[in-house]
């Protein structure tokens, strides 16, 4: 049986695991332990999945709980994949703030995952990773 709860002092080694353990591992910064700490600190909504005490799905957010919800992190290790898990991380974090339009930014291999769960594609989104870059 799989254990879902918000978690509000997520342990960063926990947080890492997972992210190795799942896809998104390869895009986040799982060597440097300061920046995991930040995440893990300043996300203000995270919703763990648990199996027998043990890590195995996180959904990391940032949130007012009134207008958005960016979905920041949603990793799923990959022996639990294909069971539902990442639908119910995804959505009891949309249950946590039920008014915010809740957004993400697909991983490439999770590309496919989001419209068959029902979520809308919008094409539109933009970045920027340094100041220097604005012209």
């Amino acid at each position: 049986m799989i254990e879902y709860k918000v978690e509000h002092n997520l342990k960063v080694e926990e947080f890492r695991e997972v992210l190795i353990n799942s896809t998104l591992g390869n895009r986040r910064p799982i060597n440097h332990h300061d920046t995991l700490r930040k995440m893990v600190e300043m996300g203000n909504l995270t919703i763990t999945a648990r199996h027998k005490g043990k890590l195995i799905g996180v959904s990391r957010s940032l949130t007012d709980f009134s207008f958005c919800t960016y979905l920041s992190d949603l990793a799923v290790d990959l022996s639990y994949q294909k069971r539902g898990i990442g639908k119910e991380l995804i959505r009891r974090t949309k249950m946590e703030a039920p008014d915010a339009k809740l957004i993400l930014l697909a991983a490439p291999e999770a590309i496919s995952y989001y419209p068959k769960i029902g979520m809308t594609h919008y094409d539109f989104c933009y970045y920027l990773d340094k100041a220097e870059d604005l012209i």
